[in-house]
């Protein structure tokens, strides 16, 4: 870890917990945040850029049992703000998810 300070997750919308999620990929999903808190920038597999949403906006990407979970979330100079965690069904992100973040993220700028 560096010497900087760790930036805080700003959670808004979504939680990572055991269920659904299984203990492991709540694991993984706890140490890829931590990665991003501590300034790391993160790549494939891990992390995609998400233009569609925004600047700055990236899906970690987090296999799980059964399931494909995805964390929306958009880095900042002093926080690392959540906006969606979801069970990825398709291959496409769902334009519901696109559009609600883009929302959160309005509103969050706006304050």
């Amino acid at each position: 870890m560096s010497d900087r300070t760790c930036k805080p997750l700003v959670w808004l919308n979504g939680e990572v917990k055991t269920p659904p999620f299984s203990g492991e990929a709540r694991i993984t999903a706890g140490f890829l945040l931590r990665q991003l808190q501590d300034g790391e920038n993160l790549s494939m597999p891990q992390s995609r850029p998400m233009p569609s949403i925004g600047k700055r906006c990236h899906e970690l990407r987090i296999s799980d049992c059964d399931k494909i979970w995805r964390i929306i979330y958009r880095i900042d100079s002093d926080a690392i703000i959540i906006l969606e965690v979801f069970n990825k069904t398709t291959s496409k992100t769902p334009s519901q998810v696109i559009n609600n973040c883009q929302k959160r993220l309005s509103q969050y700028d706006s304050i």
